[in-house]
């Protein structure tokens, strides 16, 4: 890890303003730097256009420090060094070394952070401005700590971050964000599955705003808690989805299909599935239907149709609808359906036809919920299928065939939600770039598919935390959003909160970042937010969606820049849509226009109420939140 002194004086005589997105890692061997920084958007570049600076163990040090991060500039400083001992972090002669396995951080200091490999290290006094992130569990060592100085600041930490940037600091972004280095891209584009039942007693107005700052544009509700109306429940539930709609948030309904709710079950034992021993198949907290007798699936049918039809829902997921279970034919007791009737079969045999009962299955519910859309044409439809070409086990353990289903996107206009198996979630943010190219390979319709991570408790030996948290929560966010058009989280309610500032950071998918001139030029294979203050121009139109501290752009290549005095003033100002934004401009007259285009009805908010709308030359009742049709529209907005 060697670091050259005259490539240090370069990179500290050219400073660049603090907006700028770059970093640069000050050594032949950068490590996980580039991984850990870029997962939530930061781009790297050579120092001498950074901000963003990591000097490893052993870098130099260099009088001209204290002025860049005096005027903005980030310095993170890992292990013992001469640069870090001239900022105050330096060993420590009256300690002895401590063996470091276990670890708090004020981030979440009630969460274990274990090394799954120990290390000594040296004790280390710090400099008296510094705050100290993490320690030692058990001796009060620092670990990581940092101070602000001027517009910058500096954070150091007394080991290397580990192979794969995680391993041993998982809140090293939220300490870099704690001394005012925020991410510099923002999505609004995620979804989260919500389960009324862990938030039953919850402000839901306080809640819809933490989940817009989170960058969750949809909330996908589990809908059997409500498959039967009952007075309080469906009362709760429209008071979230009003709540959520005031925010710009979507709402779902999530079904788990072939559960259909606790009292189905109870009222109807007689179309209870068995499982391979010809028990009741209540396995883990689903409590399976047979789906496959008619009588129970026109009760469902029934029952699911009442249920959209009761509620203002943005659209419908049919989730896992398939057999059980992760241990296949290994383990009847867990094994659906029976083989009542084809005993004759093979063991090869029956799980083909396995597979061909879940296919039939999802087809028909795609079609129930399809004819929902005659009544509420604005219905989004969501099919969450369990993954079985990266784990190709899945097949066999639950009947699931990706390559029997994705053929349906040729006739149905639905996502294709692809759910990462238990089996799996060990394995790193690596994963997804592999997952992805499998399922383009099946489909020409990819930007149908999409991507259903599961924040939870890990069943595997994991490290340093049983649940993704951190940066790796963070790649796992940002390489699933690089490899598929929507990334879903399961659930909001197992989000740590000191991961939420920073998610929708994590979902951002910027490319290109450039000064050309005035003009910043700005690259996003997605819409995306970046930071600004007061008017621009996007593509030489003055630009109307803005909030307050930041600018929304569309997908693709776009300049940005400070609108001239002589600019179009707004009447008002698009802050939030739901939908994809295509293009907008600000008329003369101070009215806005966007194009959008979305899989569901869209939320629209602006900073003060409309007085006109149209929507593709029609006039439309102004409402506030605005929500508008499903698909390709021109909007036009005036006081």
């Amino acid at each position: 890890m060697r670091l050259t002194a005259a490539f240090v004086t370069l990179a500290l005589a050219l400073p660049l303003a603090a907006a700028d997105p770059y970093f640069s890692v000050l050594s032949d061997d950068p490590g996980a730097w580039p991984a850990i920084l870029s997962s939530v958007g930061f781009l790297p570049q050579p120092a001498a256009l950074a901000r963003v600076f990591v000097a490893r163990t052993g870098a130099p040090d260099s009088a001209a420090w204290p002025a860049r991060i005096q005027r903005g500039d980030f310095l993170i400083l890992e292990g013992e060094s001469s640069l870090a001992d001239a900022f105050g972090f330096r060993r420590d002669p009256r300690h002895d070394p401590v063996r470091v396995q276990s670890l708090t951080d004020v981030h979440n200091p009630d969460l274990p952070l274990i090394w799954e490999k120990g290390l000594e290290l040296p004790w280390f006094t710090l400099p008296a401005a510094a705050r100290v992130f993490t320690r030692e569990r058990s001796t009060g060592a620092p670990m990581a700590a940092g101070f602000r100085q001027g517009s910058g600041a500096v954070l150091w930490i007394a080991a290397p971050p580990g192979e794969h940037g995680y391993e041993r600091f998982p809140y090293l972004l939220q300490a870099l964000a704690a001394l005012g280095l925020d991410p510099p891209f923002r999505s609004d584009r995620l979804w989260a599955f919500y389960d009324g039942a862990y938030r039953s007693r919850v402000d839901l107005e306080y809640f819809a705003a933490r989940w817009r700052r989170a960058g969750i544009a949809a909330l996908h509700v589990a809908a059997w808690h409500h498959f039967e109306s009952e007075p309080a429940g469906d009362a709760r539930l429209r008071e979230l989805i009003a709540a959520a709609h005031r925010q710009g948030i979507l709402v779902y309904a999530w079904f788990e299909l072939p559960h259909v709710s606790e009292k189905f079950w109870a009222d109807h034992p007689e179309w209870r599935e068995k499982t391979a021993l010809g028990q009741d198949a209540h396995l883990d907290w689903r409590k399976l239907m047979n789906l496959r007798d008619a009588d129970c699936f026109r009760a469902v049918s029934a029952g699911l149709r009442g249920l959209i039809a009761r509620f203002d829902w943005d659209g419908v997921n049919l989730a896992e609808l398939y057999f059980e279970s992760l241990e296949g034919l290994a383990n009847p007791s867990r094994f659906t359906p029976s083989r009542g009737g084809f005993e004759r079969l093979s063991d090869r045999e029956f799980l083909d036809l396995r597979a061909g009962f879940v296919q039939r299955m999802q087809e028909e519910w795609l079609n129930e919920v399809e004819q929902c859309r005659r009544s509420k044409p604005w219905l989004d439809l969501v099919l969450t299928h369990i993954d079985d070409r990266f784990d190709t086990r899945i097949h066999d353990a639950l009947g699931a065939d990706a390559a029997r289903v994705l053929p349906l996107l040729d006739t149905h206009s639905f996502t294709f939600l692809i759910e990462d198996p238990a089996t799996i979630w060990n394995l790193g943010p690596q994963r997804y770039p592999a997952i992805a190219a499998r399922y383009r390979a099946l489909t020409t319709h990819t930007a149908r598919l999409a991507i259903d991570l599961n924040i939870v408790e890990r069943y595997q030996d994991v490290y340093p935390t049983k649940q993704q948290t951190g940066t790796e929560l963070f790649q796992l966010v940002h390489a699933a959003a690089a490899g598929f058009s929507r990334v879903a989280l399961y659930f909001e309610n197992s989000l740590l909160a000191p991961d939420l500032p920073l998610l929708p950071g994590a979902a951002a998918t910027v490319s290109r970042f450039e000064h050309v001139g005035p003009k910043l030029v700005v690259e996003s294979s997605r819409p995306v937010g970046i930071p600004w203050k007061g008017g621009a121009l996007v593509d030489g139109q003055p630009w109307p969606a803005l909030d307050s501290g930041t600018l929304w752009l569309p997908a693709g290549a776009h300049s940005v820049e400070p609108a001239p005095p002589t600019a179009p003033a707004a009447t008002l100002r698009l802050t939030r849509l739901t939908a994809d934004l295509k293009s907008a401009r600000i008329a003369s007259s101070g009215a806005i226009e966007f194009t959008y285009d979305s899989d569901s009805r869209a939320v629209a908010l602006t900073d003060l109420a409309p007085a006109s709308v149209e929507i593709d030359g029609e006039p439309v009742p102004p409402a506030a939140p605005l929500l508008l049709p499903r698909g390709q529209h021109l909007v036009r907005l005036s006081r």
